[in-house]
Formats: C-alpha cells, sequence, structure tokens
C-alpha cells in the first residue's frame, strides 16, 4: 500500500473514531454531573482529521503542479 492509500485509510479510521468520541462526549456532558474534561477528547481526532484532510486536499493540486513543472523541464 502507497503512503496516499495509507493516509486516506487512516483519514477514514480517524473519522469513525471522531464521531464516536463526540457521541461519548454527548453522552458524558448529558449526565447529572458532567466531567467538563471529556468534551476535550474529540480534539485530537479533530486535530488528526485537519491535517490528514489537508494534505488530502493537497493531493490533486501537488499532482498537477508536478506535471507542469516536468513538462516544462522537457520543453
Amino acid at each position: 500500500m502507497n503512503w496516499n492509500k495509507w493516509i486516506r485509510q487512516a483519514h477514514r479510521w480517524v473519522s469513525v473514531a471522531f464521531t464516536v468520541s463526540v457521541i461519548a462526549t454527548f453522552i458524558a456532558l448529558a449526565q447529572e454531573e458532567p466531567v467538563v474534561w471529556v468534551s476535550y477528547v474529540p480534539l485530537l481526532p479533530l486535530a488528526l482529521l485537519l491535517l490528514s484532510g489537508l494534505y488530502l486536499f493537497a493531493l490533486p493540486y501537488a499532482a498537477k503542479w508536478r506535471n507542469r513543472r516536468r513538462t516544462a523541464q522537457e520543453a
């Protein structure tokens, strides 16, 4: 499996972890005496989603840039 496919797969699994952590946070904060630090649990998966999402977003633009550079060097 190449690097891009690995990051794409990791992004999918982290999104599942993020969704589960948000649901767990809602449940935990709905209790009579909520534990406030639980509201910070989704931030780690969210940060990982941001980083991997920005990488995946930039992939097509980087490929176009590399192709343009390669064709300019050949000419």
